[in-house]
């Protein structure tokens, strides 16, 4: 099992910028394939990006593919997300989470998740 907090999130006006972080704590953190998912209020919670264990592998949402960039330090047992030009409709809580699994853009393959960090980007 892995505990994971989330933090950096923010009000920022659109074309700003925000990274969020995701510490990690327990055993193996290397082992684990990371995402962010984020969830609009109204709206179903939608698959961000991914990161494989060795963070030579990574995945975007095509709504955020070129804008935001993810990354992880495994010797920190971080997980980071820059997003960059930002958009009213990037408002969401983000989460991230974690999982052995594969299938990272699928929600249900993720086991453990924190408890999420508001972004708002104001138009």
């Amino acid at each position: 099992q892995v505990q994971l907090v989330e933090s950096g999130g923010g009000l920022v006006q659109a074309g700003g910028s925000l990274r969020l972080s995701c510490a990690a704590s327990g055993r193996a953190f290397s082992t684990y394939s990371m995402g962010w998912f984020r969830q609009a209020p109204g709206k179903e919670r939608e698959f961000v990006s991914a990161i494989s264990w060795s963070g030579g592998v990574t995945y975007y949402a095509n709504s955020v593919k070129d804008r935001f960039t993810i990354s992880r330090d495994n010797a920190k047992n971080m997980v980071y997300l820059q997003m960059n030009s930002l958009k009213p409709e990037d408002t969401a809580v983000y989460f991230c989470a974690s999982t052995q699994k594969g299938n990272l853009n699928i929600a249900g393959a993720y086991d453990d998740w924190g408890q999420g960090t508001q972004v708002t980007v104001s138009s």
